[in-house]
Formats: C-alpha cells, structure tokens, sequence
C-alpha cells in the first residue's frame, strides 16, 4: 500500500507508523464520569466496514502526522491531509 504525504509525496506504507481512528476525541479528565469516559475511549472502538480517517506518522520522512482516509474494505486511499496543530 502505498500513502500520499502532503509533504513528500507518494510513499511505500512501510515508511509509517499506525495509530489507529483519527475521529475519537480524549474525554475530559475533570469530569464525573472520567474512569468509564476514558476506559470506553482506549477500549471500545467501532471497526467499520468502508471509508474511515485514520492517523499515520511519516516516521521514515518528513516525520508529520497525517490523517489518511481510506476504504478498510479495499485498502484504496481515498486522500490524506496534515493533522491538525501540525503546521509548518
């Protein structure tokens, strides 16, 4: 699989490192419920069939996150942008 960097371009996915759901957001630590808020946050993970965003690290490269969208039923990627607060 190869995966599109906004910085240096087309490359082998073996450059990259995984991280997994880019959509989940960190639950507030400050909040009543945080244990349960925070177990189904790092436990509880939908794996859907179809185009989903993910966050990859270029770790052999420009060393950036990027969000890839890609089609988990195909592999087909669809497109990547920088993460957020991961400006130049």
């Amino acid at each position: 699989m190869r995966l599109p960097c906004p910085y240096c371009g087309l490359r082998d996915a073996h450059e990259f490192s995984y991280l997994g759901d880019a959509t989940p957001k960190r639950p507030d630590a400050s909040a009543p419920d945080a244990a349960d808020a925070f177990h189904d946050y790092v436990y509880l993970r939908d794996n859907p069939a179809g185009p989903m965003k993910e966050l990859w690290y270029h770790s052999a490269g420009c060393r950036r996150w990027i969000v890839v969208e890609r089609d988990t039923r195909t592999h087909a990627v669809l497109g990547a942008t920088l993460a957020s607060g991961d400006a130049a």
